[in-house]
C-alpha cells in the first residue's frame, strides 16, 4: 500500500512540473509577453530595475507620430489665422491689418458702409469704440467716406501705419475722389514719405523710377501705366522707341525726342521721354489721355492720379 501511494505521489509531482514548464513557455512565446519575447514577470522586473523601455510597439509609435502631426497642424492653423488677418495684405507693417474692409462693405448691400465697418471693428478686430465713434461711423453712407473716417480715428489713436492702409482702401472705394489722395498724402508726411506719387485706377505704383517733374510736365514710368491700363507694349532698341496699343489706339514715343505719334499722326510734346536709372519715363498726361484715360494732379499730396472712366 505504501509503495502504491509513493508511486502516485511521484506521478502527481511529475505532472505538476510539466504543466509549469509548459505555462512558462507559453507566456514567453505566444505573444502575450513583451516585444522581446520576455514574460510578464521578467519584463516587470526589468522595468523596475531601470531597463530602457525601447520596446514601444509600432502602434504606439504611429500614435506618437499622429500626435506630432496634429500639433504641427495646430501650429499651421494658428499661423494661417494670423497671416489671413494681417500679413497677407499688409506685410508686417500694420498692427491689425484691417484686411477685407472694402470687400466686406461691397458684399453688404442693405447697410450703410459705416455701419458695416463699425460692426466689423467690434466683432472681427475687437476694437474699442466709444458710443460717439460708433454713432459717427454708423451715420456714414459712402464707402470711401466711412473708410476715411476710420483712418482718421486710427491716426488719432497713434496707429499711423494702419491709418495709411485704411486710407488706401478708401482710395480704391472711389478712385475719382481727390480728397482721399490728399488725406493719404498727409498720413504719408507723418511717416516721413515724400515725393511725387503715381496712382493708376487707385493702385499706387511702386515699380520703376519715381515720377519726376521736369519742364512743367510729370514724367512717369511707362511700364506702370501700360500694365495698369492693360496696354500692349513693344520696345524697339534700334530706334529707341516704345509703342503702346490699347483698344484700337496706338501711341509711339521716341527716347529724347519731342515728337510722338498717335495712330500714325505726329504730336508735339512739351518734354521728351527719357531713360532714368534704367527705366523709361514718359509724359503722364499725354500718354494717359492718348490711351483714353483721365489724368488728375493733386498738388497738396503731389499725386498723379490716372483712372478709367
Amino acid at each position: 500500500m505504501k509503495k502504491i501511494l509513493s508511486i502516485l505521489a511521484s506521478c502527481f509531482l511529475a505532472i505538476s512540473m510539466m504543466s509549469g514548464a509548459a505555462l512558462a513557455k507559453s507566456e514567453n512565446s505566444n505573444g502575450k509577453g513583451d516585444s522581446n519575447g520576455k514574460g510578464k514577470a521578467e519584463a516587470a522586473t526589468e522595468a523596475a530595475v531601470g531597463v530602457p523601455a525601447n520596446a514601444l510597439t509600432a502602434a504606439d509609435k504611429d500614435k506618437d507620430k499622429d500626435k506630432d502631426k496634429d500639433k504641427e497642424k495646430s501650429k499651421e492653423v494658428n499661423k494661417e489665422s494670423v497671416t489671413t488677418a494681417t500679413y497677407a495684405t499688409y506685410g508686417d507693417k500694420g498692427h491689425n491689418g484691417y484686411k477685407g474692409l472694402l470687400h466686406a462693405i461691397e458684399n453688404v448691400k442693405d447697410k450703410p458702409a459705416g455701419a458695416v465697418i463699425a460692426e466689423l471693428l467690434l466683432t472681427r478686430y475687437n476694437t474699442e469704440l466709444t458710443p460717439e465713434m460708433k454713432a459717427e461711423l454708423e451715420a456714414i453712407q459712402d464707402k470711401d467716406a466711412a473708410l476715411t473716417a476710420l483712418a482718421e480715428m486710427l491716426n488719432q489713436k497713434g496707429s499711423v501705419t494702419d491709418a495709411v492702409y485704411v486710407q488706401k482702401e478708401a482710395i480704391l472705394a472711389n478712385v475719382k475722389n481727390l480728397n482721399s489722395y490728399k488725406r493719404l498724402g498727409k498720413l504719408y508726411a507723418q511717416t516721413g514719405k515724400k515725393g511725387i506719387k503715381l496712382y493708376v485706377n487707385g493702385e499706387e505704383s511702386t515699380s520703376g523710377a519715381a515720377p519726376l517733374l521736369t519742364g512743367g510736365s510729370t514724367l512717369v514710368p511707362f511700364k506702370a501705366i501700360a500694365e495698369a491700363l492693360q496696354a500692349e507694349v513693344v520696345w524697339n532698341a534700334q530706334e529707341r522707341s516704345v509703342t503702346m496699343t490699347r483698344e484700337g489706339t496706338t501711341v509711339k514715343l521716341f527716347i529724347d525726342k519731342k515728337t510722338a505719334y498717335v495712330n500714325g499722326q505726329a504730336v508735339s510734346l512739351q518734354v521728351a521721354p527719357a531713360i532714368v536709372k534704367g527705366n523709361t519715363v514718359v509724359p503722364a498726361r499725354f500718354v494717359s489721355e492718348a490711351l483714353k484715360a483721365t489724368v488728375k494732379w493733386e498738388p497738396e499730396s503731389q499725386s498723379v492720379v490716372i483712372y478709367e472712366e
